[in-house]
């Protein structure tokens, strides 16, 4: 996710270090290298014109402070305009009302209907709420069986009367919700082009009709600059609130993220950033500013954990590495939760610095934390709680019963020590814990 981008403005950056003040002759190189990195990842001209003009304006002449050296000055400038692009704060999602009517339009092929069930899905995760998903995109063969499917996997109730008129679907969908007590209504409707007289004119009616609360449009992140012109076409014919946009985890440039709200004052309010089902995260415009930059992303990480761990757990596990009780018992419990994040990846890439140390590229293999988890397993609980008494026979017994070789048990246990051993330095006060 902004990958190239990112490395071309941090390089951009390092051209002013170890300059004692910011002018305009030292930065000159610095404001090419911007311009040319945001124009090649399909930022609009305009907007590269306006912010590479407003960071310049901003630095030129700018005393540097002893506690804060050139480069530091200059990249907190350039996070700031980030975050002005981008939308300065986060624009949250409509939950307070009962039921709340969200509509759905884009694009065809733009992930509209995978889409709704990474919506409803978040909706009951995290805001407690009782969703239901209504078929309406009666034109594209097999959307209907589609949303079906999704609903099915997410154990989440899809209402549907086949290739019907879509408003007269929408009136009986409001009676089944209020009959079902969902307090949440998801409308997924047709793919449309938007220069389409006809088909937006439906949409029209419809929010005529239900006067709905969200009208976000789902967008692919890898269209480019044409982005701008399909949001500009939807919202001159309906009242977006906000938009989706989808793809982001695959080969984008993400130019378009930094274009939107400026252009259009549409605020973004979601991204897709995977394929599965629950790929889909609210959309701050600061954290995403620091992932461009390769700051990281230490906050999204932490909420990726809360749901797979409670606060307490947290605590108890870090007290169990403190004291040394940490053994290959809490082990595979952490191994079970690491794989519920997702693709490791992909957590890596949040890390401070992540494309400075070659991270983000790391490709982990899934079948490895397998091995590693086939090889505790084949333990006795008590050799588990008891790593030490793993002699020579007992090896040669959890390699024949998890199907792997003595030397991959051996290289596990002698990892396990090193890493035992880090946690001795965070006990002797050596490293901070993060609690």
């Amino acid at each position: 996710m902004f990958e190239y981008m990112g490395d071309r403005l941090t390089n951009a950056i390092k051209n002013i270090r170890g300059m004692g003040r910011i002018t305009e002759e030292n930065i000159n190189d610095a404001m090419r290298e911007i311009r040319m990195a945001l124009l090649e990842a399909d930022v609009n001209y305009q907007v590269v014109k306006e912010f590479v003009s407003s960071v310049k304006e901003k630095s030129l002449g700018m005393e540097v402070g002893k506690s804060l050296k050139p480069d530091e000055l200059f990249i907190k400038l350039v996070k700031d305009e980030l975050i002005l692009l981008l939308g300065e704060k986060e624009a949250p999602l409509e939950t307070r009302f009962n039921p709340t009517i969200l509509m759905l339009v884009g694009l065809q092929g733009s992930g509209k209907t995978t889409t709704a069930g990474k919506l409803s899905n978040y909706l009951r995760k995290k805001c407690a709420k009782k969703p239901l998903l209504v078929a309406c995109d009666v034109y594209r063969p097999a959307a209907i069986d589609q949303l079906v499917t999704v609903g099915k996997s997410l154990n989440i109730p899809v209402y549907e009367e086949g290739k019907k008129d879509p408003l007269e679907i929408i009136k009986h969908a409001l009676r089944y919700a209020e009959e079902n007590k969902n307090d949440y209504i998801i409308i997924d409707t047709a793919g449309r082009l938007h220069v389409d007289e006809d088909l937006m004119q439906e949409l029209i009616s419809i929010e005529d009709f239900l006067h709905p609360h969200e009208i976000l449009l789902v967008i692919d992140a890898m269209m480019g600059q044409d982005a701008i012109n399909v949001i500009t076409g939807f919202h001159d014919k309906l009242n977006l609130t906000g938009c989706i946009l989808t793809k982001l985890d695959g080969n984008t440039k993400g130019g378009v993220a930094l274009s939107v709200r400026h252009l259009t004052n549409v605020p973004i309010k979601f991204v897709g950033d995977s394929e599965k089902l629950d790929g889909l995260s609210p959309f701050y415009p600061e954290r995403m500013a620091e992932r461009i930059l390769d700051m990281g992303d230490i906050m999204g990480i932490a909420e990726k954990v809360e749901d797979i761990m409670s606060e307490a757990e947290a605590k108890d596990q870090a007290k169990k590495m403190m004291t040394g009780k940490y053994d290959l018992e809490d082990f595979l419990t952490n191994l079970k939760q690491i794989k519920k994040l997702g693709p490791l990846e992909n957590i890596i890439k949040m890390l401070p610095q992540a494309r400075k140390m070659g991270l983000s590229n790391v490709q982990v293999d899934p079948k490895q934390m397998a091995h590693i988890e086939a090889i505790i397993l084949s333990m006795t609980p008590y050799e588990r709680r008891h790593p030490e008494v793993l002699k020579a026979t007992r090896k040669q017994r959890i390699a024949k019963g998890s199907g792997r070789s003595v030397e991959e048990v051996n290289r596990l246990l002698n990892q396990f020590e090193e890493m035992k051993k880090m946690m001795k330095m965070f006990k002797n006060g050596n490293m901070k814990m993060p609690f």
